[in-house]
């Protein structure tokens, strides 16, 4: 089973949102991140690795529809994102601020891989998880 970082994938997300007219840094997110969570008591692990990751979920995230290019109309500069209709269902799912967001991870978290598209696809379109 592939296992994720959903604080870290919620963050990227979030900031492809507000990436109009800058460059999505997925690197500078992770350590932002990284602080954030040492700052709420978590207990961090190495920040280099935290960074590599957010660079392959960039990756991943761009390759499986989750995130597109930014259409220059909309603040794209040929390195930053916007986020697709999959992408804005992660988002939902994820979303930390909502109360109850700890079920819609957990079914995540019990699929084979979750970013597979046509995984996730079938499990958000089950209401009980949203």
């Amino acid at each position: 089973m592939t296992q994720y970082n959903w604080d870290l994938i919620e963050r990227l997300l979030h900031e492809v949102q507000n990436s109009a007219g800058h460059s999505f840094a997925p690197r500078a997110y992770a350590e932002q991140e990284a602080a954030a969570q040492a700052a709420d008591g978590q207990t961090i692990g190495s920040v280099d690795h935290l960074k590599a990751i957010a660079g392959e979920y960039e990756a991943l995230l761009l390759k499986r529809g989750y995130i597109e290019p930014r259409p220059e109309d909309q603040g794209g500069n040929g390195e930053n994102f916007v986020l697709t209709q999959r992408g804005l269902s992660l988002l939902s799912l994820l979303e930390s601020g909502i109360p109850g967001t700890e079920h819609p991870r957990q079914v995540l978290d019990e699929q084979a891989d979750a970013l597979e598209p046509e995984t996730f696809d079938v499990v958000a379109s089950k209401a009980q998880i949203a």
